[in-house]
């Protein structure tokens, strides 16, 4: 049976959407952060058992979650997912199942959250796939998005039913190759097992107009190694702004493109927003900092039109400016700005 009417590509789950352009790198390379091998679990036996999580959480990035690296034959405890990585070469992959969960419409009205558990047995596309390098990164004229793509809970099958984690190669802008996007894209799924876990009741992000999560796009742009540009100036007449500050977790903290969990935010009251939009239209340029932020702001407009603004909270207290149709750049907050953008 083939599953939905939404391709697993176009489900690929899409974190801190904003369109701006970035500078990327063409080339391929294996990367210094490749995870090694992954690790083989002795049985599989359902996503309720193996994945209870999927499509709840974001995966963890490669190499740091489940037990450290262990030989192909090493079993895995129970209730312990196996450490993601590459596809060793004596492992032969017959089987992919993929978990997750989704929102249907509920019998007699509402939306209710289901698990669910696919399997495709005609995987080679998808195993060749898997097998490629990462792209390398670096600086060229490649326009990459802001989008942040999450591939969707993997477990390869041998035919002994030992499974892996297999890690997903990415491309220059760190996001799944479109190889690999066209192989989920062609799977044909027969759905396992679909089980009701719950009423889908609206997140608070959601409430407030927000995303759960989204990316530090100050870190994103100053670890690409650009200048400390200074900002031309913010218009402090900008139509009603929405605040959505989140956090990010320690082992986000540093990385290529680090995701934040959505804390509190809603629409930006006018005479904080005013003396927020004065303070980001001051020209000193972005200190010279490397220190993650454990908090960063969004502002964005209600209607979805003009700039968008982001803030670090701590740490270098940077702040972002993305202005249309694209572009960027770098300013200094401060203290003072970081307390205008707190709790409504």
């Amino acid at each position: 049976m083939r599953s939905g009417a939404t391709t697993l590509a176009a489900a690929l789950l899409g974190v801190g959407l904003c369109g701006m352009a970035l500078s990327g790198c063409a080339g391929s390379a294996n990367t210094p952060n490749d995870p090694g091998p992954a690790e083989i679990a002795e049985r599989w036996t359902s996503c309720a058992e193996s994945a209870p999580r999927a499509g709840v959480v974001l995966p963890v990035p490669p190499g740091s979650a489940g037990p450290s690296a262990a030989s192909p034959d090493a079993a895995t405890p129970a209730g312990v997912e196996p450490r993601i990585g590459r596809i060793d070469p004596a492992f032969v992959p017959v089987a992919v199942v993929i978990c997750g969960r989704e929102v249907r419409p509920r019998a007699g009205g509402g939306r209710e959250q289901v698990t669910t558990e696919r399997r495709a047995d005609d995987i080679g596309a998808l195993v060749a796939a898997l097998r490629l390098s990462d792209q390398a990164r670096g600086r060229r004229e490649i326009a990459c998005t802001l989008d942040l793509l999450i591939p969707p809970w993997l477990a390869l099958l041998d035919d002994r039913g030992r499974w892996l984690r297999p890690y997903v190669p990415t491309d220059v802008c760190g996001k799944p190759l479109p190889e690999v996007r066209a192989a989920l894209d062609g799977l044909r799924l027969t759905t396992v097992d679909s089980r009701t876990v719950g009423p889908a009741e609206a997140s608070a992000a959601e409430t407030v107009g927000c995303a759960q999560r989204w990316s530090d796009m100050v870190w994103v742009e100053t670890h690409l190694g650009r200048p400390g540009r200074v900002v031309a100036g913010a218009s402090p007449t900008a139509g009603p702004l929405r605040l959505c500050v989140y956090a990010v977790p320690p082992s986000e903290r540093g990385g290529g493109k680090p995701a934040g969990d959505f804390v509190y935010g809603g629409p930006l009251p006018p005479e904080r927003q005013a003396k927020a939009l004065r303070a980001l239209a001051t020209t000193r340029p972005a200190a010279d900092c490397a220190t993650p932020a454990s908090r960063f702001a969004v502002l964005r407009s209600l209607d979805g039109d003009g700039p968008e603004w982001y803030i670090e909270l701590d740490a270098c207290r940077r702040f972002l400016v993305v202005a249309p149709p694209g572009g960027t750049q770098l300013g200094q907050g401060d203290a003072a700005l970081a307390a205008l953008l707190g709790p409504i």
